[in-house]
């Protein structure tokens, strides 16, 4: 049995909410801050990675 890889998304905003999407299939909202220094963050629940599209490519 595999596993997908984690979702990347490009983002405008340096703070970010998650909530794992499908629904009520997801987990509770979080808000994450994207460091301005990294300009990436994942999600400590499903790994989703959030890029700023400002680090679009270099991350």
């Amino acid at each position: 049995m595999s596993q997908q890889a984690p979702e990347t998304r490009i983002v405008n905003t340096y703070r970010v909410a998650c909530d794992g999407g499908e629904g009520g299939l997801g987990h509770p909202r979080v808000w994450l801050q994207i460091p301005r220094e990294t300009g990436y963050v994942e999600c400590g629940y499903c790994d989703c990675k959030y890029v700023h599209s400002d680090f679009e490519g270099k991350v």
